[in-house]
């Protein structure tokens, strides 16, 4: 997902999202420590993509 189609989501949608995100995040981190990560660089894009959603969040907050 874009940052430009982040930024359309809704509040809502927006926190959905970075749970979702952070969720992955940790699982992704039990896999790296037991050895069964096949793909390690998905750790960083999804790293990236939570500290996307959070400045957009954090953006939209500072407009209201």
């Amino acid at each position: 997902m874009r940052v430009r189609e982040m930024r359309e989501l809704t509040a809502e949608e927006i926190r959905t999202r970075i749970d979702e995100s952070r969720k992955e995040l940790l699982e992704l981190r039990f896999q790296h420590a037991a050895r069964k990560l096949e793909n390690p660089a998905k750790l960083r894009v999804t790293r990236k993509r939570l500290a996307k959603l959070l400045t957009i969040e954090t953006e939209k907050k500072a407009q209201r």
